[in-house]
């Protein structure tokens, strides 16, 4: 409450406020508007006009009352307390306002970002006389009971520790003290604080080289995203783009998870709340929550807090990249977050771009993204951390040539496009293999190869040349019928259709189904292919066509997603040799019309 007054209210237009008597103010400064002491940012500066949009809603609020201001930009408070969290786009706690003012959110409402009164148990790294620099880990605390907490130098501090505590303590306690090289002295808290517009430094930016393992079979093994990868999922209205999401959320391979609902349905992030605490980490076997941080700007929120809350997702996502973990950032959905863009924009008067879109939507969607990546973090120790971020875009009526959507694909490498006409057909996820790609391939081929199997590339080439084939055959199916096709193009149709059902479509509602490990994978996908070869050898031995679409391995094959993964290998073994006897037996015959 120290803030001064520098500016008073002369027009208010939504969530869009100008202001007089600010040339004081910077850009992206934080103001306090009307005696309601609403949150807002200053976005533009004319002379000592300054448009300022309020995070919060306006109404009530008319010309000649006062602007307080902080001084200080839209910052994140960056401490013990975010694993667990709920916080709006501008990382108020949800579940604090919840306690002390219930199910709305008054205007103005006042709580720490962090929790200050509680004591978490610092455990020192380094002791008195180290020298330290920015990003150097100088302790420990356990988060929870999976996310262990490090404690970092600040990246512009350096110097030697004259002082350093253990034992419990606030996020606001001193629990450190440097001497920098002029002899200054400097006291270190838990707490940082960073502008959320600005991307935290690294030392330097690496290559990919391994997959973010998602458990989802069309994701994994056709378009795969690397560790520190960007991806984009889009999709028209009822595709199961927040499903995805909701899966990757769940079975990524990542240390951490940052879920941000940007502007999507309140139900949708109630179901995220409901079903997260409940679901088990399965490399843990401890409650989902434990690493994860959830932000919830929902569409009945204010729509500048919605234009704020990816950014504020991302700096807590670069917080723990920084600690050496690798986080992956969930946006739901950057189309709604666009349409925040829009309206803003509009306010301002600014000359509009296509679809009404600011002329720099691009550019915004460009530095999202681009705070993604692997990286070598700062600080002497040289961890590696990464964010991989992944985007839903929700076009209207599913037109992927309207602005947002051709932004993002400009800059992502994966693109896991939905299908209307899956989605309708109950196939899951509705990722179509013939408009996705991935161009992380080439950096993976290497890993899948060694760490796998050394023919895991050649099996997914061979699997997408079979769909792609479908589809030109399924354009002369549709023209002269089934029955003109050679028998080698129905085995083609019978493997692509095996392909589709019992490989791609998966059931995230199923305890088993809901996620496949890589070396099963393999296995799923080596099974079906194994047996349109041997089909395809069997019919140059006149073995019948009917006869190989109708054998016993079969179901047997369509019903290996339902096995176990610690029985899966032997199950495999059963089934190839199976599947073998079978052959051999039917190869015996030498009747081709039988």
């Amino acid at each position: 409450m120290n803030d001064i007054q520098v500016g008073i209210i002369s027009k208010v237009s939504g969530p869009l406020i100008v202001a007089k008597n600010m040339k004081d103010v910077q850009m992206f400064d934080v103001v306090r508007v009307s005696e309601k002491r609403l949150i807002g940012e200053v976005i533009e500066l004319r002379g000592d006009l300054a448009s300022i949009q309020v995070y919060e809603e306006t109404a009530g609020i008319g010309p000649g009352e006062p602007v307080y201001f902080t001084g200080e930009p839209l910052s994140v408070e960056l401490a013990p307390g975010l694993i667990e969290g709920i916080f709006d786009g501008i990382q108020r706690p949800l579940d604090v306002i919840y306690d002390v003012s219930g199910d709305r959110i008054p205007l103005g409402v006042d709580v720490p970002k962090l929790n200050r009164e509680k004591l978490w148990n610092f455990v020192p790294t380094k002791k008195i006389g180290d020298s330290v620099v920015g990003g150097d880990i100088i302790g420990t605390v356990a988060e929870s009971s999976i996310v262990s907490h490090k404690i970092m130098v600040p990246p512009h501090l350096s110097g030697k520790i004259t002082w350093i505590f253990s034992g419990e303590a606030t996020i606001t306690d001193v629990i450190c003290r440097l001497e920098s090289a002029n002899g200054e002295e400097q006291d270190l808290t838990m707490l940082q604080k960073w502008p959320v517009r600005r991307g935290r430094p690294y030392k330097k930016k690496l290559a990919p080289t391994a997959p973010m393992v998602t458990g989802q079979r069309v994701i994994d093994t056709l378009f795969p995203i690397a560790i520190g990868g960007i991806a984009a999922i889009p999709g028209p209205f009822g595709s199961g783009k927040t499903v995805v999401q909701h899966q990757l959320a769940k079975w990524a391979d990542a240390d951490i998870i940052v879920y941000v609902g940007c502007g999507e349905r309140g139900n949708e992030m109630t179901d995220v709340l409901n079903e997260f605490p409940e679901l088990k980490d399965p490399k843990t076997g401890e409650s989902l929550m434990n690493r994860t941080v959830l932000i919830a700007n929902t569409s009945n929120m204010p729509v500048a807090a919605r234009e704020a809350s990816i950014y504020t997702g991302i700096t807590i996502a670069e917080y723990y990249r920084d600690m050496g973990y690798r986080v992956a950032i969930m946006a739901d959905s950057t189309s709604r977050w666009a349409e925040a863009l829009r309206e803003m924009s509009g306010r301002l008067e600014e000359m509009p771009g296509e679809e009404g879109y600011p002329a720099y939507l691009s550019s915004r969607l460009a530095e999202f993204y681009e705070r993604a990546g692997l990286v070598e973090s700062l600080g002497s120790e040289g961890r590696k951390g990464a964010i991989s971020a992944i985007g839903a875009v929700s076009p209207p009526g599913g037109d992927t040539s309207e602005p947002v959507s051709q932004g993002t694909l400009r800059i992502v490498k994966v693109f896991w496009g939905l299908s209307a006409s899956l989605a309708y057909s109950r196939h899951f996820p509705a990722i179509d293999w013939l408009k996705s790609y991935s161009l992380y391939e080439e950096d993976l081929k290497d890993y899948f190869d060694n760490n796998i199997k050394k023919d895991w590339s050649s099996l997914v080439s061979t699997a997408r040349s079979i769909l792609q084939e479908e589809a030109e055959l399924n354009e002369i199916v549709r023209l002269v019928g089934v029955d003109s096709l050679e028998f080698s193009d129905r085995l083609t149709l019978d493997c692509a259709r095996s392909i589709r059902e019992d490989f791609l479509h998966q059931n995230a509602f199923d305890d088993i189904d809901t996620y496949t490990s890589l070396p099963k994978q393999y296995g799923m996908l080596k099974s079906i292919i194994s047996w349109y070869n041997e089909s395809l050898e069997s019919l140059k031995q006149n073995v019948g066509y009917s006869k190989l679409v109708n054998m016993k391995v079969l179901e047997k094959i369509g019903r290996m997603k339902y096995i176990e993964e610690d029985n899966f290998a032997n199950e495999l073994e059963v089934i190839t040799n199976e599947m073998n006897k079978e052959f051999e037996e039917l190869r015996k015959v030498d009747d081709f019309y039988a």
